[in-house]
């Protein structure tokens, strides 16, 4: 799953797409598995984006490839199930948009496993490099793993072009943009890869032990999705993080700041 959105007049939108695309792609490569096509759409502009792209954007527009929360959440349900009813028994789902979607797809995921014998292993890319290399957005760590995937994606001599007038100003780039390399790049996809490849290895031996699951209704699927829209815990993507300042109230980004996930169960899936 990945995105589209500014990492600074220096790099690629979808970066979080092609890093995402890559590491599926080499992890099934090495250590088994089939990758299935990539999202390029995620969840942004709502929760703890708002006061984020105020941040970093301003009042610029920030040409975002992002849906609402219920919309992900709800088609990533809709992906497990056509996941599981396909006969896989597990799904490994690399984010390359970080911040706190993880935190929802996880929630989704828990609920489906509830109801399913199937394993879903969500992260976000960082992650898989805690307390090795700290992820970021658009600085030292997400341009050199462009730098090293895609280095003609990045062109490292415009790091000043949003000081200029009418460029658009920072477009979300990193303090530490200027200290990207390919070669620390590599460093971070291998470990990230090597991670990757523990997960597969831990989870095989079950998985080749365990029966294939059952198929899953839409009206049972359509349950389950009841059952996460009337949990009362809040959803990282739909609601600020604890420690963020409100969104200006004139700001372009202040409708999203609080966002109401949708229960769609209103409509019968029952034939008329």
């Amino acid at each position: 799953m990945g995105l589209c959105e500014p990492h600074g007049h220096v790099a690629a939108f979808g970066l979080d797409t092609i890093k995402a695309d890559w590491l599926c792609d080499q992890a099934a490569s090495r250590f088994g598995g089939i990758v299935a096509p990539t999202q390029a759409w995620h969840i942004h502009e709502t929760g703890y984006h708002a006061r984020w792209l105020e941040d970093v954007i301003g009042e610029e527009e920030a040409e975002l490839g992002s849906l609402p929360p219920d919309l992900v959440l709800r088609t990533f349900l809709y992906q497990l199930r056509a996941l599981a009813n396909s006969g896989f028994r597990a799904a490994i789902v690399v984010s390359g948009h970080a911040g706190g979607n993880q935190f929802d797809l996880r929630r989704v995921a828990a609920a489906f496993m509830a109801h399913m014998p199937f394993t879903v292993e969500v992260f976000a890319d960082p992650e898989l490099v805690t307390g090795k290399f700290h992820g970021d957005h658009a600085g030292k760590f997400e341009l050199s793993q462009l730098l090293a995937i895609r280095p003609e994606l990045v062109d490292l001599t415009r790091l000043n072009r949003g000081q200029e007038p009418g460029a658009g100003g920072r477009f979300a780039l990193g303090d530490d943009a200027a200290e990207a390399t390919a070669d620390h790049g590599r460093a971070i996809l291998d470990e990230q890869l090597s991670a990757l490849g523990k997960v597969v290895q831990s989870r095989l031996a079950v998985l080749l032990e365990s029966s294939a699951p059952s198929r899953m209704s839409l009206a049972d699927t359509e349950k389950i999705w009841s059952e996460i829209v009337r949990n009362p815990a809040p959803f990282a993507t739909a609601q600020p993080a604890a420690s963020q300042a409100a969104v200006s109230t004139d700001s372009r980004w202040k409708s999203g700041e609080r966002f109401v996930l949708r229960n769609f169960n209103e409509v019968s899936l029952a034939p008329s």
